[in-house]
Protein backbone atom coordinates (compact mmCIF):
# COMPACT_ATOMS: atom_id res chain seq x y z
CA UNK A 1 0.00 0.00 0.00
CA UNK A 2 1.25 3.46 -0.88
CA UNK A 3 1.53 6.28 1.62
CA UNK A 4 -1.33 8.74 1.97
CA UNK A 5 0.76 11.73 3.08
CA UNK A 6 -0.23 15.15 1.72
CA UNK A 7 2.63 17.62 1.36
CA UNK A 8 3.32 20.76 -0.63
CA UNK A 9 0.79 23.19 -2.04
CA UNK A 10 -1.12 20.84 -4.38
CA UNK A 11 -3.26 17.77 -3.72
CA UNK A 12 -1.70 14.32 -4.14
CA UNK A 13 -4.01 11.51 -5.25
CA UNK A 14 -2.44 8.21 -4.19
CA UNK A 15 -2.67 4.65 -5.37
CA UNK A 16 -3.97 3.17 -2.13
CA UNK A 17 -5.02 -0.28 -3.29
CA UNK A 18 -3.36 -2.91 -5.47
CA UNK A 19 -5.22 -2.07 -8.67
CA UNK A 20 -4.48 -4.30 -11.60
CA UNK A 21 -5.77 -4.60 -15.15
CA UNK A 22 -9.10 -6.41 -15.00
CA UNK A 23 -9.54 -5.72 -11.30
CA UNK A 24 -12.77 -4.36 -9.88
CA UNK A 25 -11.06 -1.01 -9.28
CA UNK A 26 -9.93 -0.63 -12.89
CA UNK A 27 -13.38 -1.58 -14.16
CA UNK A 28 -14.93 0.90 -11.74
CA UNK A 29 -12.73 3.74 -13.00
CA UNK A 30 -13.54 2.94 -16.62
CA UNK A 31 -17.27 2.65 -15.90
CA UNK A 32 -17.27 6.05 -14.21
CA UNK A 33 -15.24 7.59 -17.02
CA UNK A 34 -17.80 6.36 -19.56
CA UNK A 35 -20.51 8.09 -17.53
CA UNK A 36 -18.51 11.31 -17.14
CA UNK A 37 -17.69 11.36 -20.85
CA UNK A 38 -21.26 12.42 -21.59
CA UNK A 39 -20.60 15.83 -19.99
CA UNK A 40 -16.79 15.95 -20.13
CA UNK A 41 -15.60 14.05 -23.23
CA UNK A 42 -11.93 13.06 -23.08
CA UNK A 43 -9.38 13.30 -25.89
CA UNK A 44 -6.10 11.38 -25.75
CA UNK A 45 -3.18 13.11 -27.50
CA UNK A 46 -0.18 10.92 -28.33
CA UNK A 47 2.96 12.80 -29.49
CA UNK A 48 4.78 10.11 -31.45
CA UNK A 49 8.18 9.90 -33.10
CA UNK A 50 8.14 7.73 -36.20
CA UNK A 51 11.10 5.81 -34.75
CA UNK A 52 8.85 4.61 -31.92
CA UNK A 53 7.15 2.26 -34.39
CA UNK A 54 10.18 0.01 -33.91
CA UNK A 55 10.14 0.13 -30.12
CA UNK A 56 8.25 -2.16 -27.73
CA UNK A 57 6.41 0.63 -25.93
CA UNK A 58 4.14 1.78 -28.75
CA UNK A 59 2.94 -1.78 -29.45
CA UNK A 60 1.95 -2.19 -25.79
CA UNK A 61 0.06 1.12 -25.89
CA UNK A 62 -1.80 0.24 -29.10
CA UNK A 63 -2.78 -3.21 -27.81
CA UNK A 64 -4.07 -1.64 -24.59
CA UNK A 65 -6.06 1.09 -26.35
CA UNK A 66 -7.94 -1.51 -28.38
CA UNK A 67 -9.78 -2.44 -25.16
CA UNK A 68 -10.50 1.16 -23.99
CA UNK A 69 -14.04 2.42 -24.62
CA UNK A 70 -14.46 5.84 -22.98
CA UNK A 71 -12.27 8.15 -25.10
CA UNK A 72 -14.09 10.62 -27.33
CA UNK A 73 -11.00 11.29 -29.45
CA UNK A 74 -7.62 9.68 -29.99
CA UNK A 75 -5.16 12.01 -31.72
CA UNK A 76 -1.75 10.67 -32.78
CA UNK A 77 0.62 13.51 -33.66
CA UNK A 78 3.49 12.08 -35.71
CA UNK A 79 6.85 13.74 -36.30
CA UNK A 80 10.30 12.73 -37.50
CA UNK A 81 9.51 11.80 -41.09
CA UNK A 82 8.66 13.41 -44.42
CA UNK A 83 7.88 10.05 -46.06
CA UNK A 84 4.15 9.46 -46.79
CA UNK A 85 4.75 5.74 -46.40
CA UNK A 86 5.76 6.29 -42.76
CA UNK A 87 2.54 8.20 -42.17
CA UNK A 88 0.60 5.28 -43.59
CA UNK A 89 2.53 2.80 -41.44
CA UNK A 90 1.43 4.66 -38.30
CA UNK A 91 -2.19 4.56 -39.46
CA UNK A 92 -1.96 0.82 -40.09
CA UNK A 93 -0.31 0.25 -36.69
CA UNK A 94 -3.33 1.79 -34.94
CA UNK A 95 -5.79 -0.43 -36.78
CA UNK A 96 -8.42 -1.75 -34.38
CA UNK A 97 -8.18 1.16 -31.94
CA UNK A 98 -11.53 2.93 -31.62
CA UNK A 99 -13.11 5.79 -29.69
CA UNK A 100 -16.28 5.45 -27.64
CA UNK A 101 -18.16 6.37 -30.84
CA UNK A 102 -16.39 3.69 -32.86
CA UNK A 103 -14.14 6.09 -34.80
CA UNK A 104 -10.48 5.33 -35.58
CA UNK A 105 -7.70 7.58 -34.26
CA UNK A 106 -6.91 10.81 -36.06
CA UNK A 107 -3.33 10.83 -37.34
CA UNK A 108 -1.63 14.24 -37.60
CA UNK A 109 1.44 14.59 -39.82
CA UNK A 110 3.54 17.29 -38.15
CA UNK A 111 6.23 17.18 -40.84
CA UNK A 112 3.86 16.75 -43.78
CA UNK A 113 3.58 19.43 -46.49
CA UNK A 114 0.10 20.63 -45.54
CA UNK A 115 0.93 21.21 -41.89
CA UNK A 116 4.29 22.72 -42.85
CA UNK A 117 2.44 25.22 -45.02
CA UNK A 118 0.34 26.20 -42.00
CA UNK A 119 3.52 26.67 -39.97
CA UNK A 120 4.79 29.03 -42.69
CA UNK A 121 1.60 31.09 -42.34
CA UNK A 122 2.22 31.37 -38.61
CA UNK A 123 5.80 32.53 -39.11
CA UNK A 124 4.62 35.21 -41.55
CA UNK A 125 2.47 36.57 -38.70
CA UNK A 126 5.45 36.56 -36.33
CA UNK A 127 4.23 33.44 -34.50
CA UNK A 128 7.01 30.86 -34.52
CA UNK A 129 5.79 27.29 -33.85
CA UNK A 130 9.37 26.16 -33.23
CA UNK A 131 11.19 23.20 -34.71
CA UNK A 132 10.52 19.48 -34.70
CA UNK A 133 10.14 17.97 -31.27
CA UNK A 134 7.73 16.79 -28.61
CA UNK A 135 6.74 20.35 -27.70
CA UNK A 136 5.45 21.30 -31.16
CA UNK A 137 4.03 17.83 -31.66
CA UNK A 138 2.00 18.07 -28.46
CA UNK A 139 0.90 21.64 -29.25
CA UNK A 140 -0.34 20.50 -32.67
CA UNK A 141 -2.39 17.72 -31.09
CA UNK A 142 -3.98 20.19 -28.68
CA UNK A 143 -4.80 22.45 -31.59
CA UNK A 144 -6.63 19.71 -33.47
CA UNK A 145 -8.71 18.84 -30.39
CA UNK A 146 -9.61 22.52 -30.01
CA UNK A 147 -10.45 22.74 -33.71
CA UNK A 148 -12.99 19.93 -33.49
CA UNK A 149 -14.59 21.30 -30.28
CA UNK A 150 -15.61 17.73 -29.41
CA UNK A 151 -13.79 17.21 -26.09
CA UNK A 152 -13.55 19.04 -22.80
CA UNK A 153 -10.54 17.20 -21.33
CA UNK A 154 -7.19 16.34 -22.92
CA UNK A 155 -4.87 13.62 -21.64
CA UNK A 156 -1.36 13.24 -23.02
CA UNK A 157 1.40 10.70 -22.50
CA UNK A 158 4.56 9.48 -24.22
CA UNK A 159 4.60 6.63 -26.74
CA UNK A 160 7.55 4.66 -25.35
CA UNK A 161 5.97 3.39 -22.10
CA UNK A 162 6.76 -0.29 -21.61
CA UNK A 163 4.63 -0.69 -18.45
CA UNK A 164 1.43 0.80 -19.89
CA UNK A 165 -1.98 -0.65 -19.00
CA UNK A 166 -5.64 0.37 -18.77
CA UNK A 167 -5.38 1.39 -15.14
CA UNK A 168 -2.54 3.78 -15.99
CA UNK A 169 -4.68 5.62 -18.55
CA UNK A 170 -7.85 5.60 -16.46
CA UNK A 171 -6.09 7.12 -13.47
CA UNK A 172 -4.51 9.78 -15.68
CA UNK A 173 -7.89 10.87 -17.07
CA UNK A 174 -9.97 10.58 -13.90
CA UNK A 175 -9.12 13.77 -11.92
CA UNK A 176 -9.97 16.14 -14.77
CA UNK A 177 -12.80 14.09 -16.29
CA UNK A 178 -14.70 13.71 -13.02
CA UNK A 179 -16.78 16.91 -12.67
CA UNK A 180 -17.17 16.30 -8.94
CA UNK A 181 -13.41 16.66 -8.38
CA UNK A 182 -13.16 19.81 -10.50
CA UNK A 183 -9.42 19.68 -11.23
CA UNK A 184 -8.17 21.62 -14.25
CA UNK A 185 -4.74 20.00 -14.41
CA UNK A 186 -3.41 16.64 -13.20
CA UNK A 187 0.22 15.53 -13.36
CA UNK A 188 1.15 11.85 -13.23
CA UNK A 189 3.88 10.37 -11.04
CA UNK A 190 5.29 6.88 -10.38
CA UNK A 191 8.38 4.99 -9.29
CA UNK A 192 11.32 4.38 -11.65
CA UNK A 193 13.10 1.24 -10.45
CA UNK A 194 14.34 -2.01 -12.02
CA UNK A 195 17.42 -3.61 -10.54
CA UNK A 196 18.60 -0.03 -9.95
CA UNK A 197 17.21 3.48 -9.51
CA UNK A 198 16.37 5.39 -12.69
CA UNK A 199 15.15 8.95 -13.25
CA UNK A 200 18.57 10.58 -12.88
CA UNK A 201 17.51 14.01 -14.10
CA UNK A 202 14.73 14.17 -11.52
CA UNK A 203 16.75 12.59 -8.67
CA UNK A 204 20.07 14.31 -9.25
CA UNK A 205 19.18 17.57 -10.96
CA UNK A 206 15.65 18.94 -10.67
CA UNK A 207 15.06 17.90 -7.06
CA UNK A 208 18.42 19.11 -5.73
CA UNK A 209 18.29 22.28 -7.84
CA UNK A 210 14.88 23.27 -6.48
CA UNK A 211 16.11 22.68 -2.93
CA UNK A 212 19.27 24.69 -3.63
CA UNK A 213 17.22 27.55 -5.08
CA UNK A 214 14.97 27.58 -2.02
CA UNK A 215 18.02 27.59 0.27
CA UNK A 216 19.55 30.54 -1.60
CA UNK A 217 16.38 32.53 -2.36
CA UNK A 218 14.10 31.61 0.50
CA UNK A 219 10.43 30.76 0.09
CA UNK A 220 9.10 31.74 -3.33
CA UNK A 221 5.60 30.54 -4.29
CA UNK A 222 6.74 29.22 -7.67
CA UNK A 223 9.54 27.16 -6.11
CA UNK A 224 7.26 25.82 -3.37
CA UNK A 225 4.80 24.78 -6.06
CA UNK A 226 7.38 23.07 -8.30
CA UNK A 227 8.91 21.30 -5.32
CA UNK A 228 5.48 19.85 -4.48
CA UNK A 229 5.57 17.55 -7.52
CA UNK A 230 7.01 14.10 -6.92
CA UNK A 231 7.96 13.63 -10.56
CA UNK A 232 7.92 17.03 -12.30
CA UNK A 233 9.45 15.61 -15.49
CA UNK A 234 6.74 13.00 -16.03
CA UNK A 235 5.39 13.17 -19.58
CA UNK A 236 1.88 12.25 -18.46
CA UNK A 237 -0.78 14.85 -17.63
CA UNK A 238 -4.41 15.68 -18.24
CA UNK A 239 -6.09 19.07 -18.37
CA UNK A 240 -9.21 20.92 -19.42
CA UNK A 241 -9.31 22.30 -22.95
CA UNK A 242 -9.33 25.80 -21.42
CA UNK A 243 -5.87 25.12 -19.96
CA UNK A 244 -4.67 23.69 -23.29
CA UNK A 245 -5.86 26.84 -25.04
CA UNK A 246 -4.14 29.35 -22.74
CA UNK A 247 -0.84 27.65 -21.83
CA UNK A 248 2.31 28.33 -23.82
CA UNK A 249 4.39 25.23 -24.57
CA UNK A 250 8.19 25.20 -24.72
CA UNK A 251 9.47 23.48 -27.82
CA UNK A 252 12.53 21.87 -26.22
CA UNK A 253 13.28 19.56 -23.25
CA UNK A 254 12.01 22.29 -20.95
CA UNK A 255 8.50 21.24 -21.98
CA UNK A 256 7.45 19.55 -18.72
CA UNK A 257 8.78 22.22 -16.35
CA UNK A 258 7.60 25.01 -18.65
CA UNK A 259 4.11 23.52 -18.72
CA UNK A 260 4.00 23.35 -14.92
CA UNK A 261 4.97 27.03 -14.72
CA UNK A 262 2.26 27.97 -17.22
CA UNK A 263 -0.34 26.08 -15.18
CA UNK A 264 0.89 27.89 -12.06
CA UNK A 265 0.27 31.23 -13.81
CA UNK A 266 -3.14 30.33 -15.17
CA UNK A 267 -4.73 28.08 -12.58
CA UNK A 268 -5.49 28.09 -8.85
CA UNK A 269 -3.42 25.55 -6.87
CA UNK A 270 -6.72 24.12 -5.59
CA UNK A 271 -7.46 23.05 -9.17
CA UNK A 272 -4.09 21.31 -9.64
CA UNK A 273 -3.22 17.80 -8.47
CA UNK A 274 -0.71 15.03 -9.00
CA UNK A 275 -1.83 11.43 -9.28
CA UNK A 276 0.04 8.19 -8.76
CA UNK A 277 -0.36 6.20 -11.98
CA UNK A 278 1.53 2.97 -11.26
CA UNK A 279 3.82 1.19 -8.83
CA UNK A 280 6.62 1.31 -11.37
CA UNK A 281 7.25 2.82 -14.79
CA UNK A 282 9.69 1.97 -17.54
CA UNK A 283 10.39 3.60 -20.88
CA UNK A 284 13.29 4.31 -23.23
CA UNK A 285 16.32 5.52 -21.29
CA UNK A 286 18.44 8.42 -22.56
CA UNK A 287 22.23 8.29 -22.53
CA UNK A 288 24.14 10.80 -20.41
CA UNK A 289 26.13 12.22 -23.37
CA UNK A 290 28.87 13.45 -21.06
CA UNK A 291 30.94 15.22 -23.72
CA UNK A 292 28.19 16.48 -26.03
CA UNK A 293 25.83 19.13 -24.69
CA UNK A 294 23.56 18.83 -27.76
CA UNK A 295 22.39 15.30 -27.00
CA UNK A 296 20.98 13.00 -24.33
CA UNK A 297 20.54 13.94 -20.70
CA UNK A 298 23.17 16.66 -21.09
CA UNK A 299 20.92 18.51 -23.54
CA UNK A 300 17.83 17.78 -21.47
CA UNK A 301 19.34 19.31 -18.33
CA UNK A 302 20.51 22.38 -20.25
CA UNK A 303 16.99 23.03 -21.55
CA UNK A 304 15.38 22.41 -18.15
CA UNK A 305 17.84 24.70 -16.39
CA UNK A 306 17.26 27.45 -18.96
CA UNK A 307 13.50 27.14 -18.53
CA UNK A 308 13.72 27.31 -14.73
CA UNK A 309 16.07 30.29 -14.74
CA UNK A 310 14.04 32.31 -17.24
CA UNK A 311 10.78 31.59 -15.46
CA UNK A 312 12.23 32.61 -12.09
CA UNK A 313 13.57 35.78 -13.65
CA UNK A 314 10.03 36.58 -14.83
CA UNK A 315 9.05 36.56 -11.14
CA UNK A 316 11.73 39.10 -10.25
CA UNK A 317 14.72 36.89 -9.33
CA UNK A 318 17.95 38.54 -10.47
CA UNK A 319 20.55 36.27 -12.07
CA UNK A 320 24.10 37.58 -12.36
CA UNK A 321 27.53 35.96 -12.24
CA UNK A 322 27.76 36.21 -8.44
CA UNK A 323 24.37 34.66 -7.87
CA UNK A 324 25.15 31.91 -10.38
CA UNK A 325 28.32 30.99 -8.47
CA UNK A 326 26.33 30.74 -5.23
CA UNK A 327 23.58 28.69 -6.87
CA UNK A 328 25.91 26.21 -8.55
CA UNK A 329 27.82 25.68 -5.31
CA UNK A 330 24.57 25.09 -3.40
CA UNK A 331 23.33 22.72 -6.12
CA UNK A 332 26.54 20.68 -6.06
CA UNK A 333 26.42 20.15 -2.31
CA UNK A 334 22.70 19.31 -2.37
CA UNK A 335 23.15 16.84 -5.23
CA UNK A 336 26.08 15.16 -3.49
CA UNK A 337 23.98 14.75 -0.35
CA UNK A 338 21.22 13.24 -2.50
CA UNK A 339 23.65 10.67 -3.91
CA UNK A 340 24.51 9.54 -0.39
CA UNK A 341 20.81 9.15 0.45
CA UNK A 342 20.09 7.17 -2.72
CA UNK A 343 23.11 4.97 -2.07
CA UNK A 344 21.70 4.04 1.34
CA UNK A 345 18.23 3.46 -0.13
CA UNK A 346 19.65 1.17 -2.82
CA UNK A 347 21.66 -0.78 -0.23
CA UNK A 348 18.59 -1.42 1.92
CA UNK A 349 16.60 -2.66 -1.09
CA UNK A 350 19.40 -4.73 -2.65
CA UNK A 351 19.66 -2.57 -5.78
CA UNK A 352 22.65 -1.96 -8.00
CA UNK A 353 24.12 1.48 -7.31
CA UNK A 354 27.20 2.84 -9.06
CA UNK A 355 28.21 5.84 -7.00
CA UNK A 356 30.88 6.87 -9.50
CA UNK A 357 28.32 7.02 -12.31
CA UNK A 358 26.05 9.13 -10.13
CA UNK A 359 28.91 11.54 -9.34
CA UNK A 360 29.78 11.80 -13.03
CA UNK A 361 26.15 12.61 -13.85
CA UNK A 362 26.10 15.40 -11.24
CA UNK A 363 29.31 16.85 -12.69
CA UNK A 364 27.73 16.89 -16.16
CA UNK A 365 24.54 18.44 -14.79
CA UNK A 366 26.59 21.07 -12.96
CA UNK A 367 28.30 22.11 -16.21
CA UNK A 368 24.93 22.26 -17.95
CA UNK A 369 23.48 24.41 -15.16
CA UNK A 370 26.38 26.84 -15.31
CA UNK A 371 26.18 27.05 -19.11
CA UNK A 372 22.44 27.71 -18.92
CA UNK A 373 22.99 30.47 -16.34
CA UNK A 374 25.69 32.16 -18.44
CA UNK A 375 23.46 31.81 -21.50
CA UNK A 376 20.73 33.67 -19.65
CA UNK A 377 23.12 36.47 -18.67
CA UNK A 378 24.07 36.87 -22.35
CA UNK A 379 20.52 36.56 -23.65
CA UNK A 380 17.76 36.89 -21.02
CA UNK A 381 14.98 36.02 -23.46
CA UNK A 382 16.37 33.01 -25.29
CA UNK A 383 14.10 30.92 -27.48
CA UNK A 384 10.48 31.89 -26.82
CA UNK A 385 7.86 29.20 -26.17
CA UNK A 386 5.34 28.31 -28.83
CA UNK A 387 2.49 30.87 -28.82
CA UNK A 388 -0.62 29.67 -27.02
CA UNK A 389 -3.74 28.89 -29.02
CA UNK A 390 -5.55 31.99 -27.77
CA UNK A 391 -2.93 34.17 -29.44
CA UNK A 392 -2.89 32.09 -32.63
CA UNK A 393 -6.64 32.33 -33.08
CA UNK A 394 -6.55 36.04 -32.31
CA UNK A 395 -3.98 36.66 -35.05
CA UNK A 396 -5.43 34.13 -37.51
CA UNK A 397 -9.12 33.50 -36.68
CA UNK A 398 -9.46 30.80 -39.33
CA UNK A 399 -6.31 28.89 -38.44
CA UNK A 400 -7.92 26.06 -36.45
CA UNK A 401 -10.37 25.34 -39.25
CA UNK A 402 -7.48 25.32 -41.73
CA UNK A 403 -5.66 22.86 -39.48
CA UNK A 404 -8.69 20.59 -39.37
CA UNK A 405 -9.02 20.72 -43.16
CA UNK A 406 -5.32 19.90 -43.60
CA UNK A 407 -5.56 16.90 -41.28
CA UNK A 408 -8.68 15.64 -43.03
CA UNK A 409 -6.99 16.06 -46.42
CA UNK A 410 -3.95 14.09 -45.25
CA UNK A 411 -6.23 11.33 -44.01
CA UNK A 412 -7.93 10.95 -47.40
CA UNK A 413 -4.92 11.33 -49.71
CA UNK A 414 -1.76 10.04 -48.03
CA UNK A 415 -1.18 6.42 -48.89
CA UNK A 416 -4.24 6.27 -51.14
CA UNK A 417 -2.51 5.82 -54.39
Amino acid sequence: MADFYQSGVITTLHRLEPNRVGSNSTRRLERELRAYSEARPVALVLPCLISELKGPGLKVIIDTLRAVRYLKQIVVSVTGTEDPDDFERIRIAFDGVRTVDGRPPTILWDTGPRVQSLYSNLREEGLDPGGQGKGRNTWLGYGYVLATNSSRVIAVHDCDIRTYDREFLARLCYPTANPNLNYEFAKGYYGRVTDRLHGRVTRLFVGPLLKAMKAVLGSIPLLDYLDSFRYPLAGECSMTTEQARMNRIPGDWGLEVGMLVEVFRNCSPKRICQIELADNYDHRHQELSENDSSRGLHRMVSDIASSLIRNLASYGVEFDAGFLNTLTSAYLRTAQDAIASYDDDAALNGLVFDRHEEEVAVEVFLRALRAAGLGFVRDPFGTPPIPNWNRVTSALPGFLEELREAVDADATTVGSG
